[in-house]
């Protein structure tokens, strides 16, 4: 992976702080200078607007909004509560879009800034027994791309990562069948890793003419459509 392209450390809001991936992220940004806050849900619980709101005033500078908090409500449509679903609408879908709004107030005043928003290919391809979490991790792509759009005259960037399948504490429940059946339908026949993704992630923060773009980091391949 080609080095970053900018010298100057920037300063950079991880959600999600206590998930395997943040962690990584963290470590990857730090190891290059850069300066990095990632609260957990102790700290930042995205479902609290006013949580969020607190947590955004404090900064002084904004470079690199990473949104990475997220949770899975698993079950078939049939099976699975209403309140699961609203669960994960409101933390994935909701909880980015309050961390988004905050960060956006911050970076249309430097008239800069980048967005990332941590997907998943469910949003394009669904699963089985995740339709709360596909529904909500779809909605992602279409706020980043209006985001893109309305703030792209203020040299703000917003763009989208698909992770792949990694092997952290939210997907370690799969139960083996499943996850041999994910990993038969990579071309590659093996997994992404949360320190590969970590460094594609970190690489793309820095790139200043790249928006409105979504990336998948795995090697499971969809027809042209």
């Amino acid at each position: 992976m080609p080095e970053p392209i900018t010298s100057a450390p920037l300063h950079i809001l991880i959600s999600g702080g206590e998930g395997d991936l943040a962690r990584v992220l963290g470590a990857e940004f730090s190891r290059q200078a850069h300066h990095v806050h990632a609260p957990g849900r102790k700290t930042m619980d995205v479902r609290d607007e006013s949580q969020v709101e607190a947590c955004f005033s404090r900064l002084e500078r904004l470079d690199v909004l990473i949104a990475n908090a997220g949770l899975t409500r698993d079950g078939a449509v049939t099976g699975l509560g209403a309140e699961d679903f609203a669960e994960a609408i409101n933390t994935n879908l909701r909880g980015t879009f309050l961390c988004v709004r905050s960060a956006l107030k911050i970076m249309i005043k430097q008239r800069s800034g980048h967005v990332i928003l941590i997907g998943s290919r469910a949003a394009r391809c669904g699963t089985r027994g995740q339709s709360a979490y596909a529904a909500a991790k779809a909605g992602l792509i279409g706020l980043a791309q209006s985001v893109a759009k309305e703030y792209g005259a203020r040299n703000i960037r917003c763009n989208v990562v698909l992770p792949g399948f990694l092997e952290t504490k939210m997907t370690a429940k799969l139960v083996a069948e499943r996850r041999e059946e994910v990993r038969e339908e990579h071309a590659l026949g093996r997994f992404n890793t949360v320190e590969n993704a970590a460094r594609f992630i970190a690489f793309l923060a820095t790139l200043d003419h790249v928006s409105g773009q979504v990336f998948t980091l795995d090697s499971r391949l969809d027809r042209w459509t």
